[in-house]
């Protein structure tokens, strides 16, 4: 039990109902849903729809989503992707030739295909219950209306403002109306967008991927340099799979297939698993150490074979416990390792995350993104969407299963996660933050295996990250870790933004009893009835 003293949030019970998100409009949008007849599928995409205008630096219709969905009575989880693929006419070749060693972040030739339209349209056709209509009619009026932009994503703004001279004018037109950055409480509407929602809702993907829109979108990125086709977009189709999980200490983490990095997180997880976390300080050096040193072993892996499910390579290897032992042995307790290459040329932390489970124990797991804050930073001109730059989770490394192609999908940061025990499912949770959620996953499953955790608990302790050559220590560390992981020759430093941003909830099926937990480092909330 915490300390009620202190500053903190307790975790949210509920019995009928309960969603876990990164801003307090979208929690209540997919309670709402569920008190009206809805069941989790509906409200996650309500929520997640929602969440378009509230965290617009974060996720929008031009971006793509994952999601992991529990039925119960059905055989197994479902994993759905819903990633873009790059157009057809994307070239390595041309990109090497024009000088480039990384795909360009912010520009059109990092442009994929939004996914996300289609995945949450073939999400609610296959298993929701209530008419998109219903389901999308609180972002459209939120949309229409405006939303008082929260103090998280007010920070996270002014951030994304300091480049705001590498947006294009419809991007500024319609995210940096005043010159800059709204400050906390200012209101944020997008009615264009409304527009395109109410498409959506009225004819589905067609009324994005067709018609109007479509054709605005391709016209858009044309006109910047883009080498998109009507039919680039018309062919856009989410794929439905099976996730791939591993084992800690009696718990089965559950991920996303491939494109997405969920193995990293199993990997990671299975190379902790070689230590005894218990035995030492929840919140010391050497757990982070530790930590960290496996976090670099198993993100190269993830370099090396994650790509496009058609072109993904070992991935059995990358999973297998005896892998994760042989790397394990690697791991020097008392001295810090060079970092892992990078993949690509620069890492984003711009994600937004639902949990949602309902009164049948339907769980799902979604997460949303555009990659970089404001994605590309280029806008269509009519209708205001911004273009996500997945592409850059490309490499240009000519022969690497990840090399950039006409038609692949990119290695993804963003994967939704389950924790499952005895054949059940136990807890849908998530971990924004670009390249750091692999190893979000594994502390969140450590903080609650090892050291015995609540969900909040789990939420709101302290993180580090060893990421491209610098271990990153929240300020939530006393300097006396600091300096401990700096003797054992970490180069430490205090991130900017805190590291990453989590959500998830708990389910007790004895007693019925959800537990939900969202992370302080953002603006949401638990909710439920």
């Amino acid at each position: 039990m915490r300390d009620f003293h202190l500053p903190g949030r307790s975790p949210v019970f509920a019995t009928s109902g309960l969603c876990a998100t990164s801003h307090p409009l979208a929690a209540q949008t997919a309670v709402a849903l569920l008190q009206a007849g809805g069941n989790a599928v509906d409200a996650a995409i309500g929520a997640a729809m929602v969440l378009n205008i509230c965290e617009p630096q974060m996720t929008g219709l031009g971006g793509d989503a994952f999601a992991l969905i529990d039925i119960p009575g059905a055989d197994g989880i479902i994993a759905l992707n819903g990633s873009g693929r790059a157009p057809a006419g994307l070239d390595a070749g041309a990109l090497r030739a024009a000088g480039h060693e990384t795909v360009p972040v912010r520009d059109v030739a990092a442009v994929t295909v939004p996914g996300a339209v289609d995945a949450v349209c073939r999400l609610s056709e296959a298993h929701g219950r209530l008419p998109l209509t219903q389901v999308l009619a609180p972002a459209i009026r939120y949309a229409e209306d405006g939303v008082p932009v929260a103090p998280r994503v007010a920070f996270d703004w002014a951030i994304a403002a300091r480049d705001g001279h590498l947006m294009n004018d419809a991007a500024r037109r319609g995210y940096l109306t005043t010159g800059g950055a709204p400050a906390p409480g200012t209101i944020f509407r997008a009615p264009a967008q409304a527009e395109v929602l109410r498409r959506i809702a009225a004819e589905g993907r067609q009324g994005f991927y067709e018609g109007e829109v479509a054709d605005d979108l391709v016209a858009s990125l044309n006109a910047m340099g883009g080498q998109f086709t009507p039919e680039d977009f018309a062919a856009t189709e989410a794929s439905w799979g099976k996730p791939v999980s591993g084992h800690y200490k009696g718990i089965e983490l559950v991920e996303h297939p491939p494109n997405g990095q969920g193995a990293t997180a199993i990997l990671m997880a299975n190379i902790l698993a070689e230590f005894d976390l218990a035995a030492l300080e929840p919140f010391g050096a050497r757990r982070a150490h530790l930590e960290a040193e496996a976090a670099k072993l198993a993100y190269d892996a993830r370099n090396r074979f994650l790509a496009d499910a058609a072109y993904t390579t070992r991935l059995d290897h990358m999973l297998a416990p005896e892998t994760a032992r042989r790397l394990a042995a690697l791991v020097d307790p008392g001295r810090a390792k060079p970092a892992a290459a990078p993949l690509a040329g620069a890492e984003h932390r711009d994600t937004v995350y639902v949990a949602v489970v309902d009164r049948d124990l339907m769980s799902v797991s979604l997460i949303y993104s555009i990659y970089h804050s404001f994605g590309s930073g280029l806008a269509s001109e009519k209708f205001g969407i911004l273009f996500q730059n997945r592409g850059a989770g490309f490499t240009l490394e000519k022969g690497h299963p990840n090399e950039a192609g006409g038609g692949k999908r990119p290695m993804h940061t963003i994967i939704p996660a389950m924790l499952r025990e005895n054949g059940r499912v136990t807890m849908p949770f998530g971990v924004m933050g670009g390249a750091y959620q692999p190893n979000g996953h594994v502390r969140v499953l450590t903080n609650i295996v090892d050291y015995g955790l609540n969900p909040q608990a789990a939420l709101d302790a302290p993180r580090s990250f060893a990421d491209a050559g610098a271990m990153q220590v929240e300020r939530g560390y006393p300097d006396t870790v600091r300096a401990g992981l700096a003797a054992m020759g970490h180069a430490v430093t205090i991130p900017e933004k805190p590291l990453g941003g989590a959500q998830a909830i708990r389910i007790d099926h004895a007693s019925g009893l959800l537990t939900g937990a969202s992370d302080p480092r953002k603006d949401g909330v638990a909710l439920g009835y």
